[in-house]
């Protein structure tokens, strides 16, 4: 698995569990949860979590260094403001929220059972790999700040 570290953009990864949410859902649903029309406010929640994920990439513009997962080496500053005084990863909190709404959009309990696996993924084969390149660029302000803040919330 090692091999594949930082080689998938995170959203793929969404996109991937989100597909695999509708298989479940469409396939071997598990007890209705959310009826129409409650299950919208699913997308309510996309649409804000949207919002903030784009918030968290304005961060990294503003800071003038990359917001590219996949190059987590070429980040020049620590973006340490906004959102990313909660989390060290508001983006991927982010990702889990908009499939967290898109469970409820599809309204069985299925879709939900990925959460988890999302949540594992991401953080073998994403945040903990960039926090090693990060601790090596940024050295003590780095693990200054991961002791300050909660890796997801």
């Amino acid at each position: 698995m090692k091999a594949l570290e930082l080689k998938i953009p995170p959203p793929a990864y969404a996109l991937m569990i989100g597909a695999l949410m509708w298989l479940l859902n469409q396939f071997f649903p598990i007890m209705q949860l959310i009826d129409s029309p409650w299950n919208k406010i699913g997308m309510v929640i996309i649409v804000l979590t949207i919002s903030l994920d784009l918030s968290s990439i304005y961060l990294f513009l503003k800071k003038h260094t990359t917001a590219n997962p996949m190059k987590p080496q070429n980040t020049s500053r620590l973006v340490v403001e906004g959102l990313y005084k909660y989390t060290r990863n508001p983006m991927y909190v982010g990702l889990l929220i908009i499939l967290f709404g898109y469970a409820i959009w599809l309204g069985s309990f299925s879709p939900f059972l990925l959460l988890p696996l999302f949540y594992l993924v991401i953080t073998e084969m994403q945040i903990k790999p960039e926090e090693r390149i990060l601790e090596q660029k940024f050295g003590q302000s780095y693990l200054d700040y991961k002791n300050r803040v909660r890796r997801w919330l």
